[in-house]
């Protein structure tokens, strides 16, 4: 693929460069354009109007917060600034009498009249400005603000749920797919910016949803009970190393307001998909209760097939393979907590989750065999699968939060504890026929598996941020976590009198100890338009796996440090630019290392590998954000340097069965741009958009020659929101995502197009939404797999259309009608 912009092609060109020689690059072209715009600006000098923005409840600053100034006798913009990591800004201008107006989004535009700006005053300061949250108070309702579905800051995105009316009746999952750069296969992972090492966290912490499961664990999450999803592509060292493509955060649903307050959602769709949602809270003075439930019942069709053919002894084996399952899920998942305000500078809040899954899969297999030719059949095999699966899971979590006299200085302390248990009872026929349906010479079979897992987490967490001077700031803090987990495993197989024998070699206990410690420090100042952040985060691992059964124990220990630097530059006319390096792990989980196969199809296995180790990338990224009087844009040029790359890799036996399992190449060099904007033309209309291409060079010579790549891909998403009449919304939004190369293949393209519309109905006290996911049932994961004695081609579709009526109701208590601070002119 040819690329026809000058920068992509400039970016091609340094792919062979040294990671020191990258990095020197995006600091060069970061001081180009900062010369250049200060170059610009030089001729023009200007007076100054400055403050400070705060949140009206919480007094935290609010960071790139927009500022504007405009004329007073037609409304004109003259200028505007956005606020900084403290809430302060400045924005220049020529002497007059303005307007300000205040915005950050999810809150009350603030405004402020009659200012004179003169030469004698300037810097003229507008003191501390406190915004409010955007929830209108009236006498007995309250009906949630308006929010962008979309907010952007130079190191996170934020993707706000709510707004979005395609993620009405779907699960976390389903929203994780339709966020900017993030792609969800047909099996749950969870990829950033095409690479598969996401840590996922779920209100900043790890969560047992996510744990054994790892991604898939999402489609038990009901969406209605998610707030905002942040994506931060370059964490600092504040957060975990875990995680190369960086951290998706799922912030939960939760509320602190004055008296009884909450939303209800109920759901039905096609296919079968109910559910209901409570999301509620009761403040009273210093005590506020909260509770989370949600329930559902899915019954999920899937379809795949999948051809390969096999080259042995100078002749060519072809199997055309199909398969249909139904997964019937019931999921119950139960959120309370107590909130307890000491003060207002010191609250303690006590959690317990709950979750409740049982499953049942049906899958049936058909695999039809031939030599040479379609035209010359030999066998059709028919495997079925019964699958009953139970998850109980419960999460328990303390947290306690101090601040302190001065603003910023806080202490924060997180104490949790979680206990997962999956059993999974499955039973699988088998028989195979002949071409024209008449019986053949092997054997009619039935085994079943068993297979419990359990996990038991304990973690520890304390951050202490203490300001100093005007703008800096330090950060310290440690985190311990300690996890244990077990898999016990078996298949057997019937005998002809009734009685059940091991089938060799599929028995076996698998335990996983893991041990991780750290610390890390951060200082952070500004220097006039200057910001800076500097950390490093030290960490100690220790992981043990033991197979029981044959006594094979592989101990693993190392220590790490993980720096991280973030340089920001405040432009003018409403642009700031960063620059940001981290160095990332992608430690082998336990699902990457349990050597257990998965067994309900018979011919192509899946399994972890014990002698697995962690991959490292160092990632430098320059990003760029322009806020516009309609909207903001955001840019950004990305690079990783990956050692240790883990990709799962396809290895067919002579009998025709694949083998795939993780395998560590030796490097990775990954770079692109990204793109992303928000942009609302008129009142009734608001477009979303992202952009991301990305150059990938897969280096897998360690292990074999041909397991190489080198690919361009992009991904695309365009979101349209209309207002078409009063109260009532229509959404469009289209997917596209190109093909990539893979070290064995290729993956092939993806395009998808969702549908929905909604209104407010009850004196808008309630919505209405109707929302058609994959309105062309095109969501097809398609795959190309060779080898040196195989092709293989793969489809599968996990999720067909799905149509979800979702009704939403918001309840709060009355109280009397007041003025929100930030509402109006002051």
């Amino acid at each position: 693929m040819k690329i026809p912009f000058t920068t992509f092609a400039f970016l091609a060109d340094i792919s062979g460069l040294k990671l020191q020689k990258c990095f020197f690059f995006l600091t060069q072209l970061v001081l180009v354009f900062i010369l250049a715009t200060s170059f610009s600006n030089a001729q023009d000098p200007k007076l100054k109007v400055k403050g400070k923005a705060l949140d009206a409840q919480t007094n935290a600053p609010l960071i790139f917060a927009s500022v504007r100034l405009f004329k007073p006798a037609d409304s004109s913009f003259v200028a505007g600034a956005i606020t900084t990591e403290t809430g302060d800004f400045s924005v220049d201008a020529a002497a007059g009498t303005y307007y300000a107006v205040l915005e950050f989004i999810g809150y009350k535009p603030l405004k402020k009249s009659a200012i004179r700006l003169t030469r004698e005053n300037s810097p003229l300061d507008l003191g501390t400005l406190k915004l409010a949250a955007s929830a209108s108070t009236l006498d007995e309702v309250v009906v949630q603000g308006e929010k962008s579905s979309m907010e952007f800051s130079l190191d996170k995105k934020i993707f706000n749920v709510g707004k979005d009316l395609a993620n009405a009746g779907g699960t976390a999952a389903d929203i994780l797919s339709n966020v900017p750069s993030v792609a969800v296969d047909v099996e749950g992972n969870v990829s950033l910016r095409g690479s598969g090492s996401v840590r996922i966290l779920i209100d900043g912490k790890p969560s047992g949803l996510v744990s054994i499961k790892g991604g898939s664990g999402l489609q038990q999450l009901q969406g209605s009970s998610i707030e905002r999803i942040e994506v931060i592509t370059n964490p600092s060292a504040r957060y975990e190393a875990e995680g190369m493509g960086g951290i998706i955060n799922i912030i939960l649903k939760k509320e602190r307001k004055e008296g009884f307050n909450g939303s209800f959602d109920v759901i039905a769709g096609h296919p079968t998909n109910y559910g209901l949602a409570a999301n509620v809270n009761y403040r009273r003075k210093n005590l506020n209760f909260f509770v989370n439930y949600t329930a559902s019942y899915r019954n999920t069709p899937g379809r795949s097939s999948l051809y390969q053919e096999l080259y042995r002894n100078d002749s060519t084996f072809l199997t055309q393979q199909n398969s249909t399952s139904k997964l019937k899920g019931q999921n119950n998942n139960a959120r309370a907590g107590i909130d307890y305000f000491f003060n207002d500078k010191n609250v303690l809040t006590g959690s317990y989750t709950w979750r409740l899954s049982k499953g049942k899969r049906f899958t049936d297999i058909r695999y039809r065999d031939y030599i040479s030719t379609l035209s010359n059949p030999q066998s059709i095999t028919y495997r079925t699968q019964d699958e009953t699966e139970t998850e109980p899971n419960s999460e328990y979590a303390i947290s306690y939060k101090r601040s302190f006299k001065r603003q910023g200085h806080e202490l924060n302390a997180d104490v949790r504890y979680l206990d997962n248990w999956e059993k999974s009872d499955q039973y699988f026929g088998q028989k195979t026929v002949q071409p024209d349906g008449s019986p053949s010479a092997l054997p009619n079979t039935l085994q079943r598996s068993i297979n419990d897992e359990t996990e038991k987490q304990f973690l520890v967490q304390i951050d202490y941020v203490q300001p100093f001077a005007k703008d800096g700031k330090f950060e310290a803090g440690l985190r311990s976590s300690s996890r244990d987990m077990t898999n016990n495993y078996w298949v057997r197989q019937q005998t002809a009198d009734g009685g059940w024998v091991p089938i060799p070699g599929l028995t076996n206990d698998f335990l996983y100890e893991e041990r991780i410690n750290a610390v890390y420090g951060i200082v952070g100042n500004k220097t006039r338009k200057f910001s800076y952040q500097a950390g490093l985060r030290a960490e100690w691992t220790d992981v043990t796996t033991t197979l029981k059964q044959t006594n094979d124990v592989n101990p693993r220990s190392y220590a790490n440090l993980f720096p991280s630097v973030h340089v920001t530059y405040d432009m003018p006319r409403q642009n700031a630019l960063q620059l940001s390096y981290s160095r990332r792990v992608r430690r082998p989980n336990y699902n990457d290392l349990s050597p257990f196969s998965t067994y309900s199809d018979s011919r192509n296995f899946w399994s972890g590998n014990p002698d697995l180790n962690p991959e490292f990338t160092d990632a430098f990224e320059i990003g760029h954000i322009k806020y516009l009087p309609k909207g903001s844009f955001g840019s950004s040029l990305y690079y990783r340097y990956t050692t240790g790359k883990i990709v799962r890799i396809r290895r067919v036996d002579e009998k025709g069965n694949s083998f795939t399992r993780p395998e560590n190449l030796a490097t990775e060099n990954s770079y692109g741009a990204e793109f992303t904007s928000s942009f609302t033309p008129f009142k009734w209309w608001k477009m979303d958009g992202s952009f991301n291409f990305f150059r990938a060079i897969t280096n897998g010579n360690n292990l074999d020659a041909n397991f190489q790549s080198d690919t361009y891909s992009w991904f695309v998403r365009a979101t349209n929101r209309l207002t078409v009449w009063k109260n009532t919304d229509m959404q469009l939004r289209a997917n596209y995502e190109a093909p990539q190369l893979t070290p064995q293949g290729k993956r092939k393209a993806i395009a998808t197009l969702d549908f929905a519309v909604s209104k407010d109905i009850m004196r808008n006290n309630a919505t209405l939404t109707l929302n058609v996911v994959d309105v062309f049932n095109s969501r097809r994961f398609r795959s190309i797999t060779e080898g040196s004695n195989f092709y293989t081609e793969s489809n599968s579709q996990g999720r067909l259309r799905q149509i979800n009526l979702t009704f939403n109701y918001r309840l709060r208590q009355a109280k009397k009608k007041t003025k929100d601070v930030g509402e109006g002119e002051f």
